[in-house]
């Protein structure tokens, strides 16, 4: 009975043994996880690491080469850079000492995070070459190197951004696309408002902005608002409707037509019914709603003065009138062949009526003439200039500009007695002489003129420069 009750206390002993040492280990190793600084811990703080290696004439072990660093560092860089101090600072990392021993003889490598900047940095590293003993060994230490953690970290970060790059790119872009243009499309859709009574397609700034763009139709503006012009308005034919008109008269007007023949009509129609002050066109051949956005504000940019568009317009009409003219001498100069005598009886026939409207044109140019003739030497060097010139009372000239800058001159210039340039009065022209009290408006065509001051006289100078020349002839 006594020997059973031994064994059982000799088995209870063992066992609080063993539980005692277990528990010490696992205190050790906590003990040893808290004052572990692995790279991991320390790469937030450590800037550079200082590389090193040792030979030793004997056997040493890495508690050795530790005490030598810090026995025989100590006081020598001073207390600021002291190793001891510097760990408990947290500036120096945990040194790490990797040794083995061949033939009677250790070789190792050393590596010291360190914190602090260039100069400390190297001052610390070149301290570690005084070391000349291990323990009782005679030993050497040399730095290899000083590795610049961030420059590393540098490299990865190039890498890392090489890489997901690449998969940016290997992306489905084109579909990316498609969504946004959906996405764009439906909005400038829905952005698309509707004007007056007329319902009018127009962008949504058209009521507020001092400024709009007259296109011809909806998908002008559509194509418009793709780019961010949200002023514009459609005409929707050729007929302009009363609320444009009514626009005009309140908002800076810029026509923007397409590169036909119906553009020129359109503009014509608006400035017959409206207050037009740019016109702007699409390059020769092409619509205003297939341009694209670099073609839209080029157009833009180059718009010119309502005034100076018609002018291009008519002398484009008087250059084509003239070319049909030629052709049509040319032919009734052409040898008739004597099988055909009517067409000579025919043509003795017609020329009678073409000397009639050239007698009746006289005829008005005698009227005309005396009062144009104060202003023969400037209008004899006028055409083909779009120049304009601005008179005072003795017919000495005040201000000289190019047509599209007439409006403003006008407006701005005081004592206007007469305005002659190269270019077709219209009505704005006229509108503006009245105001300022100008007594003589000369120009080379009028326009469409309805209503007129009583003191200013409108002249057109075209035919007095024909009938000028045939004198001179």
């Amino acid at each position: 009975m006594r020997l059973i009750d031994q064994g059982v206390y000799v088995i209870k002993y063992i066992a609080k043994s063993k539980k005692n040492s277990e528990s010490k280990v696992i205190q050790t190793q906590e003990k040893e996880k808290k004052i572990d600084v692995t790279p991991k811990n320390e790469i937030g703080t450590t800037k550079y690491i200082i590389q090193a290696s040792i030979d030793a004439s004997g056997i040493v072990d890495r508690p050795d080469v530790v005490g030598a660093i810090f026995g025989q560092t100590e006081g020598l860089l001073g207390d600021d850079l002291d190793l001891r101090e510097l760990q408990k600072t947290g500036r120096v990392g945990r040194i790490r000492v990797s040794v083995s021993s061949k033939g009677g003889k250790s070789h190792g490598t050393i590596s010291i995070p360190s914190s602090l900047d260039k100069i400390e940095t190297a001052v610390l590293a070149a301290s570690l070459e005084t070391i000349d003993r291990v323990g009782p060994c005679e030993a050497k230490m040399s730095v290899d190197k000083i590795e610049d953690v961030r420059s590393s970290k540098r490299v990865y970060v190039v890498d890392r951004a090489k890489d997901l790059l690449k998969d940016m790119m290997d992306l489905d872009v084109p579909e990316t696309q498609e969504l946004t243009e959906e996405v764009k499309r439906a909005v400038r859709v829905r952005q698309i408002t509707k004007y007056g009574t007329e319902s009018l397609p127009a962008g949504p700034n058209i009521a507020d902005s001092d400024a709009i763009i007259v296109c011809e139709g909806r998908a002008d503006v559509l194509n418009l608002l793709k780019y961010g012009i949200k002023n514009a308005i459609a005409v929707e034919g050729t007929s302009v409707p009363k609320s444009i008109a009514k626009l005009s008269r309140e908002k800076t007007v810029t026509a923007f037509v397409d590169g036909d023949r119906g553009g020129d009509l359109i503009l014509r129609e608006l400035m017959e019914v409206g207050e037009i002050d740019y016109f702007a066109r699409a390059p020769a051949g092409k619509e205003v709603e297939d341009l694209t956005r670099k073609e839209v504000f080029k157009s833009l940019r180059n718009k010119v003065t309502a005034e100076q568009a018609l002018n291009e317009i008519f002398e484009r009409s008087e250059i084509s009138r003239e070319n049909g003219d030629k052709g049509a001498e040319e032919q009734q100069q052409l040898p008739v062949p004597a099988s055909k005598p009517q067409r000579r009886t025919e043509k003795s026939k017609t020329e009678p009526s073409k000397k009639r409207p050239k007698q009746q044109t006289k005829k008005q140019v005698q009227d005309e003439s005396p009062e144009l003739e104060q202003f023969k030497k400037i209008i004899e060097k006028l055409p083909g200039t779009l120049d304009a010139y601005i008179l005072d009372e003795d017919k000495n000239i005040k201000l000289k500009v190019s047509v599209r800058d007439l409006v403003d001159a006008m407006r701005y210039t005081e004592d206007v007695y007469a305005v002659v340039f190269d270019g077709v009065i219209t009505q704005r022209l006229v509108d503006i002489a009245g105001e300022r009290n100008v007594h003589y408006l000369v120009g080379v065509k009028t326009g469409n003129i309805t209503k007129k001051p009583l003191h200013l006289k409108v002249l057109s100078f075209q035919d007095i420069m024909k009938e000028w020349q045939s004198e001179e002839e």
